[in-house]
C-alpha cells in the first residue's frame, strides 16, 4: 500500500548533523519525518553489511595492500572517524538529551593545544587561559550517532523512515513533495538538505557550485602511545602536510594527517610497524613509540563554497551545505551550529509564517554565512600558508606563531569563536 504522509518538516540525512536538527526540534510542535538510506545504527562489537561508512568516500584500507592480517586489531572497539566536539556543541547537545546518553569513560577532555611550525615556531592554547573546563571533548562518531538515534526513538513528533532512499523531489507553491524508491511519497513545508557532501537535496534544489580539491588526502587512524597525553591536542604544520594527534582516554590518541595523495598512498602501504615509526617521528616522538589499534584509512579533502544555503521550501546543513579543510577540527561544530540556529529559527517564527516561508529560510541563512566563509577562509588560508616552500612566507607563517604565542587577548579571540 502507497503511504501519502504530510509534514511540517522533513529532513533528508540521519548523520550527526541531521539528527542533532531533529532532537533539537522535539518540542517545537512540529510535525517531522527522518529520511535515512542506511539502518538505523547501532553500538556494539559485530560490524553489519549494512554500516554507515566511517570515512567520506574512503580510500582503500592499510594492511590489505601490504597483505598484512589485522589479527590483533580490535577493529570494532575505537572508532576510526572521530570528532573534537566544542563546547558550544556539547550543549547543543546536551538540551537534546543525547549527551547524557554517552559513555564517559570513551570521551577525552581537550585541556590544551600546542601547535608547531615547521621551524620551531610553537602556539599554545590551554583551558585555563580561556576560562573554560575544557577546550573540546574528543569523542567518536559511532558512540554520538547512537546517542542521537535513541532520542530520536522515543521522539513523539518525529517519523523515522529508513532504510529508504529517496526518487524525487518537487516544489511547489505551498509544499514540497518528495517521492521515495518504494513509491511512498511526503509532502513538507521545509525539507532539510543533511545528506552529506554529495548532497541529493542541493542537486535537487539546483543549489551547485564547482569544489575546490585541494589535492591532498586526510589519513585517519588511532594509537596507543608509550607516553601518556595529558589531555593536550598536538598539530604539527609541515611542508608536506598537517600531523594532528587527539587525545582519546587512556594512553591513546587519534591521528588526522593531511598529506598529498602519492604521500596518502604510501602511508596505506606500509606495513603497521612502519606506519607507527613514521607518524612517531614526524610527531617528534612527543608520545613515545605508537602502536597502532585501528587499521589506517584515508579520505579525499575538499573546499565547497555555496552561493546560497537555501532555496524556496529547501535549506541545507552539515556537509550537505559547506565543506572546508579539517586542519581546526571544525567541519563538524560548522554543521551543528546551522542546526542549532534552523531550530532557533523554526521555533521563534511568527505564527503566520510556515516552515518554509522564504523570508525565514534567508534570515537562516543570513546569520550562518558569516559563520560558514569565516571558518573556509581561514582553513583554506592556513593550508595554503603552510603547504609550500617560499623562505619569506616561511618566515612570516613561523614569526606569527610564536607572536601570537605571547598575545594573550589575542589567543583568546581566536579561539573564542572555536568554542562556540
Amino acid at each position: 500500500m502507497i503511504l501519502r504522509m504530510k509534514f511540517d518538516v522533513v529532513i533528508i540525512g540521519g548523520g550527526l548533523v541531521g539528527a542533532s536538527l531533529a532532537a533539537a526540534l522535539k518540542h517545537s510542535g512540529l510535525s517531522l519525518a527522518l529520511v535515512e538510506s542506511q539502518p538505523a545504527p547501532k553500538l556494539g562489537n559485530t560490524p553489519t553489511n549494512n554500516a554507515r561508512s566511517p570515512l567520506p568516500n574512503p580510500l582503500p584500507q592499510a594492511g590489505e595492500g601490504a597483505n598484512e592480517s589485522l589479527r590483533g586489531f580490535h577493529i570494532n572497539e575505537w572508532d576510526s572517524r572521530i570528532y573534537a566536539i566544542s563546547p558550544g556543541s556539547r550543549s547543543f547537545l546536551e538540551q537534546s538529551g543525547a549527551w547524557s546518553l554517552l559513555d564517559a569513560g570513551r570521551i577525552a577532555a581537550v585541556e590544551a593545544m600546542r601547535v608547531f611550525g615547521d621551524t620551531g615556531a610553537e602556539l599554545e592554547f590551554s583551558a585555563y587561559q580561556m576560562g573554560v573546563a575544557e577546550l573540546a571533548c574528543i569523542l567518536e562518531n559511532r558512540a554520538l550517532q547512537h546517542a542521537l538515534w535513541q532520542v530520536l526513538q522515543a521522539q513523539e513528533n518525529l517519523t523515522l523512515l529508513h532504510p529508504k532512499r529517496c526518487a524525487s523531489l518537487q516544489f511547489a507553491a505551498d509544499a514540497a513533495m518528495l517521492t521515495l524508491e518504494d513509491g511512498h511519497t511526503l509532502s513538507a513545508k521545509l525539507i532539510v538538505g543533511a545528506d552529506g557532501r554529495d548532497s541529493w537535496v542541493r542537486k535537487q534544489a539546483g543549489i551547485s557550485a564547482a569544489p575546490v580539491d585541494y589535492q591532498q588526502h586526510g589519513v585517519v587512524a588511532n594509537f596507543s602511545t608509550e607516553l601518556p597525553h595529558r589531555g593536550i591536542a598536538y598539530q604539527w604544520f609541515q611542508t608536506g602536510g598537517i600531523l594532528a594527534l587527539l587525545p582519546l582516554p587512556g594512553l591513546r590518541v587519534s591521528m588526522v594527517w593531511s598529506v598529498s595523495p602519492e604521500q596518502s598512498a604510501r602511508l596505506l602501504a606500509m606495513s603497521h610497524d612502519e606506519l607507527c615509526a613514521q607518524v612517531a617521528t614526524a610527531s617528534r616522538h612527543t608520545l613515545g613509540d605508537l602502536q597502532l589499534i585501528t587499521p589506517p584509512a584515508a579520505y579525499p579533502l575538499r573546499l565547497l563554497v555555496l552561493p546560497q544555503i537555501s532555496a524556496p521550501r529547501v535549506a541545507l546543513i552539515g556537509d550537505a551545505a559547506h565543506n572546508m579543510h579539517p586542519l581546526a577540527g571544525q567541519g563538524v561544530n560548522t554543521g551543528f551550529r546551522d542546526a542549532r540556529q534552523l531550530a532557533q529559527i523554526l521555533v521563534e517564527r511568527d505564527a503566520q509564517n510556515d516552515c518554509g516561508d522564504a523570508q525565514l529560510l534567508r534570515r537562516y541563512e543570513r546569520k550562518r554565512k558569516e559563520d560558514i566563509y569565516a571558518m573556509q577562509a581561514t582553513t583554506y588560508g592556513l593550508k595554503h600558508l603552510f603547504n609550500n616552500d617560499v623562505p619569506l612566507l616561511r618566515a612570516v607563517r613561523n614569526f606569527g606563531l610564536n607572536a601570537t604565542n605571547h598575545l594573550i587577548p589575542l589567543k583568546k579571540m581566536l579561539m573564542q569563536h572555536a568554542l562556540n
